[in-house]
């Protein structure tokens, strides 16, 4: 077995761990410091939105030599509105003009022709009117505002309110650095823009539901025990999916990397480099906050319940009566989710590097087929 499938394996059985409820307030901190930053971005700079939502046109040229400064000086001279030009396979071009209407972009079109060297009955040109883009956002909001909903209330139903609000705020943490990415960056907001972002609230919901399955089976039964607050359980979740979350979260990006820095940025692929980075921002985000977000936060809610206070207080009096009396903790009982009769479990299963110990057998010595002592 490999090295990551023995860590996946302690892991998951609390041999080892990391405590990541306990540094919760780190993660808090980190997330708020660019939670502000993606949000300072957005009022300072904006975003750079496509031609689909201000309105313009777009002239894709034939194959030609010219350079992408040639083009754009042109379109620019041509038109008196900034172009964006951008290079595509098979020196191919992609100039794009906001704020031209039908007749201004024929003159745009002959004047390209002439400058680049191309027929301009080869240069294809599709006019967009703002109303289309205005329709295209409000569709978005549309289908955002339902998504969000409808994952609320699966989640409240399917484990609680407190896991719901969690993910509600994990989702919105994650679209947020997402956004204030692409006003950091430049890129430009399409529509594949907006079908990446809302295709990274599915993948963002999925490692955050494992995390929650894990939480939900192990503190079911928390407050009958008196070995573990609920922290430390929900600790105990995350580190016996971490390596899953991981792998996932991994195999998930390397294919969009692929997108986008071979297909978006070598390739020179407009629409690539749109949806691409928003999946590529939006998986690692997602991966993240659902370790270091949703599941402290459904922490710190629940521990808020009486019976969580209570069961926080029997835990600490047990150890703190261990403690003076010299005695150890790790043999005794675990979580009993289904009956079973008590196992050993390590003394620190959040802390890392906290090994397993067995009990002695009680009857040792007792090595002869008839049981008794020589």
């Amino acid at each position: 077995m490999s090295k990551l499938g023995n860590l996946g394996a302690q892991l998951f059985h609390g041999e080892v761990g990391y405590d990541f409820i306990g540094k919760r307030k780190i993660w808090y901190g980190v997330s708020v410091l660019i939670t502000i930053t993606a949000i300072v971005a957005l009022a300072v700079q904006g975003l750079n939105m496509g031609i689909e939502f201000k309105g313009g046109a777009v002239f894709t040229t034939p194959k030609t030599t010219a350079s992408v400064e040639q083009a754009q000086e042109s379109a620019e001279k041509t038109s008196g509105h900034q172009a964006i030009v951008q290079k595509l396979g098979n020196d191919t071009m992609r100039v794009q003009i906001s704020g031209v209407d039908t007749a201004k972009s024929d003159q745009i079109k002959e004047d390209l022709a002439k400058d680049l060297g191309v027929p301009a009955k080869d240069i294809n040109a599709d006019l967009v009117g703002p109303s289309w883009g205005e329709q295209i956002a409000n569709k978005a909001w549309t289908g955002l505002g339902v998504f969000l909903v409808l994952c609320v209330l699966y989640l409240a139903i399917a484990f609680e309110w407190r896991m719901a609000a969690a993910a509600l705020v994990a989702l919105i943490h994650d679209i947020t650095i997402t956004v204030g990415i692409y006003s950091l960056v430049g890129f430009e907001v399409t529509p594949g823009t907006v079908i990446g972002l809302l295709t990274i609230l599915g993948y963002s919901l999925y490692d955050t539901v494992v995390v929650f399955d894990s939480l939900k089976e192990q503190g079911k039964d928390a407050a009958k025990q008196t070995k573990f607050t609920y922290s430390e359980i929900a600790n105990r979740s995350i580190n016996s999916t971490l390596v899953r979350s991981i792998n996932t979260t991994v195999v998930a990006l390397l294919p969009v990397a692929g997108l986008l820095f071979i297909g978006g940025g070598a390739l020179g692929a407009g629409m690539l480099n749109d949806i691409s980075l928003s999946l590529f921002v939006g998986l690692a985000a997602g991966a993240y906050s659902s370790i270091f977000i949703a599941t402290p936060l459904v922490a710190d809610l629940k521990e808020r319940e009486p019976a969580m206070k209570a069961l926080k207080k029997r835990v600490l009096a047990k150890r703190a009566a261990a403690a003076a009396k010299g005695e150890s903790l790790e043999t005794e009982e675990t979580l009993a989710d289904d009956g079973d009769e008590p196992q050993d479990v390590p003394a620190a299963a959040g802390v890392v590097g906290s090994q397993r110990r067995t009990q002695q057998p009680r009857n040792r010595g007792r090595g002869r087929p008839t049981g008794k002592r020589r």
